[in-house]
């Protein structure tokens, strides 16, 4: 009996460059980006390019972790005990993320684990260990996903304890995400669209009751209507980031010559980033990114058409899903159309470690790109 190396040395097939492409550019407009956002810190006798510094430091072990996962045969990610084990390690590291003394908080959420000088959200960690357990039970369980009660709701468990233990921060937009990509894979696997409506139905009537529980809650959701009006407190943040807009107009007012960085908007570096574009490189700039993750969402959705199996489909549609969902939310909140959530936005934000997974998550979905049928030349 043969079994395939974890790491193949014989000539493999190339990787999607079209996907590597688009993610390589997302990243170059990021760090541009986040440099615009946070230069202004010399004023201060700061470093201006320490969060820049920080950023290619997780862009490098990212790109290493991505060399790694493009090598590794993706089949290896449907071993149950890896899928399992990153499950497990997930929960353990967000249920300590939630004890005080441990979990780090910062404004009134505990979201991070600090390991000396870095700290890292759990959450990044356990959105992908969820998208690996939902394509490997989602390839086990084949038609049984044609019933609701045998089939969808047990592979929900997961995801629903995931977005129990995230929603203890709290952190509304990570879980939310984690559900939302949770049900798209199991759209995608077969269920049934009755089905689908039922628990859709059922997730709109536990999210508005969760946001209507508690008064802060009610107010952030009240306030994305008319930010403006409650300038002075909920909408102080979206009405700094519509104004940013407004100054940018068509074409922007150039490189790192917005203004709402200058203690106006607050987080320009990493949830408001998009606010920064917009400001910077006007309409243009912000249409420029839109499309630059549509086409990142098109590329990766086509590996996963042109796997050759299953759960090389559900891999890759589940974590190019999880990445375009972030960025679509994230771009909704700060232009307005959406409730204001702490969702940072992909490659763009600050954050090197949640850009070093994500990266190596992308280095899976190239792997699985090797074995498409289509001409990646």
């Amino acid at each position: 009996m043969t079994t395939t190396p974890l790491l193949s040395r014989r000539r493999e097939k190339p990787v999607d460059k079209t996907l590597l492409t688009i993610m390589i550019l997302l990243l170059m407009l990021g760090l541009l980006t986040l440099f615009s956002a946070t230069y202004y810190k010399a004023q201060d006798g700061g470093d201006p390019l320490s969060e820049v510094k920080k950023q290619l430091f997780g862009a490098a072990v990212g790109a290493a972790a991505m060399a790694v996962t493009m090598r590794i045969p993706y089949r290896f990610w449907e071993r149950r005990r890896v899928v399992m084990g990153g499950v497990i390690v997930s929960a353990v590291l967000l249920v300590l993320v939630a004890i005080p003394g441990i979990g780090r908080s910062i404004n009134g959420s505990r979201r991070w684990l600090s390991l000396g000088p870095l700290s890292f959200q759990p959450g990044e960690l356990a959105k992908y260990a969820t998208v690996l357990f939902m394509a490997m039970t989602l390839t086990v369980r084949g038609r049984k996903i044609e019933k609701l009660f045998s089939g969808i709701l047990p592979v929900l468990i997961v995801p629903g304890i995931m977005f129990l233990l995230i929603l203890e921060q709290p952190n509304l937009s990570t879980a939310g995400t984690i559900i939302i990509v949770s049900v798209l894979m199991v759209m995608l696997a077969g269920a049934k669209w009755r089905h689908m409506l039922l628990l859709g139905t059922g997730g709109l009537a536990v999210g508005a009751y969760y946001a209507w529980s508690a008064e802060y809650r009610r107010e952030r959701l009240l306030s994305f209507t008319d930010p403006f009006a409650k300038m002075s407190d909920e909408g102080y943040q979206l009405s700094q980031s519509l104004i940013a807009f407004g100054s940018g107009g068509l074409f922007g007012m150039g490189l790192g010559q917005g203004r709402q960085k200058y203690a106006y908007l607050p987080y320009p570096e990493s949830d408001f980033i998009f606010a920064i574009v917009g400001e910077d490189f006007g309409l243009a700039g912000c249409l420029a990114v839109i499309l630059l993750f549509v086409a990142f969402l098109i590329a990766g959705m086509r590996v996963a058409m042109h796997c050759e199996d299953r759960f090389g489909c559900l891999l890759s549609a589940g974590i190019i899903g999880m990445i375009s969902v972030q960025a679509f939310i994230n771009m909704g909140v700060v232009v307005g159309i959406l409730p204001t959530t702490g969702l940072p936005l992909p490659f763009f934000s600050a954050g090197g470690t949640s850009l070093s997974i994500t990266m190596a998550a992308v280095g899976i979905v190239l792997n699985i790109s090797r074995s498409c049928t289509y001409n990646l030349g």
